[in-house]
């Protein structure tokens, strides 16, 4: 029975619809499946659900692979970048000490549009990118991790 609630359960979250435990529960009563809220719950988490928000409206969904992976690389920049700034075709990174070998490997595994190559030192990367727009997008999309880690030490 539980393995089949809970492929009812993954099948539900699958439509996008479902913003709360109680929309759930009332979809497997009307399925004939019984369930409790606390049951539900414990579901959930097995299958590994979670809430997500876009465009103002929250749903649940099964977390997969490549969301964990993402996640991790994004705690990593997170708490690595400290501020990002560029000139002409240059990004310079800032990341604090003796991080900027490993940042840079984490942006060489996923390297930003336009960039078309990296150096590191000490706590310093430098990225070129094609065009001064390229390096605008890089400079942008870096920038939200170092102002995610100001957001973290306020």
């Amino acid at each position: 029975m539980k393995s089949k609630r809970q492929e009812m359960i993954l099948r539900a979250v699958e439509t996008g619809t479902i913003s709360t435990q109680e929309q759930l529960l009332e979809y497997l009563l009307a399925q004939g499946v019984p369930a409790t809220q606390a049951t539900v719950s414990r579901d959930m988490k097995d299958l590994g659900l979670r809430k997500y928000k876009r465009d103002g409206k929250t749903f649940y969904k099964a977390k997969n692979e490549s969301d964990s992976k993402a996640q991790q690389y994004q705690a990593f920049l997170m708490n690595s970048v400290r501020s990002v700034d560029g000139a002409g075709n240059m990004v310079c990174v800032r990341c604090g000490a003796g991080m900027a070998q490993a940042v840079c490997a984490a942006l060489d595994t996923v390297p930003a549009r336009g960039v078309l190559g990296s150096l590191a030192g000490e706590d310093t990367i430098f990225l070129l990118c094609r065009t001064e727009e390229d390096m605008l997008a890089a400079c942008e999309e870096l920038s939200r991790y170092a102002a995610l880690q100001d957001e973290e030490e306020e």
